[in-house]
């Protein structure tokens, strides 16, 4: 078995990334203290084809060292605006009838691996500060939570790595109702 080089992956330039169809997810992070946790969402937004972050409250916007080490560019794919409050983010995202959705542990959460997004509508992920999470004032404001099950004896994930969970699986899942061959 041979490792392909960067050249064989086929991946889409900046150019090509920015007028592709995007997924139907945007990522709102609420008061992200980690430079290093932005740039992974990044880094996985670009991945994923994901359509906007959000950076709201303390959460770091680019053009940033820390960001740049670990989002490897994908500040330029990917677009994003700064927000002072997350509370303004969701308010302009369900104007725009998005579904708002924390990735949080909560009373009534619905675990991810049973999680059926519907996608007649665009859909708003926020992932909280890596401490204290989503603040409570945003999950009176959301209209759904999603936890990822986990089993171990940690309470919770990076949040890099709760972006990159949960992007995958929703990401397949949006692929599979729209077509295996999306995108």
């Amino acid at each position: 078995m041979r490792k392909l080089k960067n050249a064989e992956l086929n991946r889409l330039s900046v150019e090509q990334f920015k007028t592709a169809t995007k997924s139907p997810f945007v990522i709102v992070l609420d008061n992200i203290r980690s430079q290093n946790n932005v740039g992974s969402v990044f880094r996985t937004a670009d991945a994923f084809l994901v359509g906007h972050i959000y950076l709201c409250g303390i959460t770091a916007t680019p053009p940033h060292r820390e960001i740049h080490k670990t989002a490897l560019g994908a500040t330029d794919s990917v677009e994003w605006s700064y927000l002072q409050s997350t509370q303004q983010a969701i308010k302009s995202l369900k104007e725009h009838d998005y579904q708002v959705y924390a990735i949080e542990q909560a009373e009534d959460s619905i675990s991810l691996d049973i999680f059926e997004p519907r996608f007649d509508k665009k859909i708003a992920l926020v992932f909280g500060h890596e401490v204290k999470g989503v603040s409570e004032e945003i999950m009176d404001l959301i209209d759904g939570c999603i936890e990822i099950p986990q089993y171990g004896t940690k309470h919770s994930l990076n949040i890099s790595v709760s972006v990159g969970v949960v992007m995958w699986d929703l990401f397949r899942k949006h692929k599979q109702h729209v077509s295996p061959e999306y995108p």
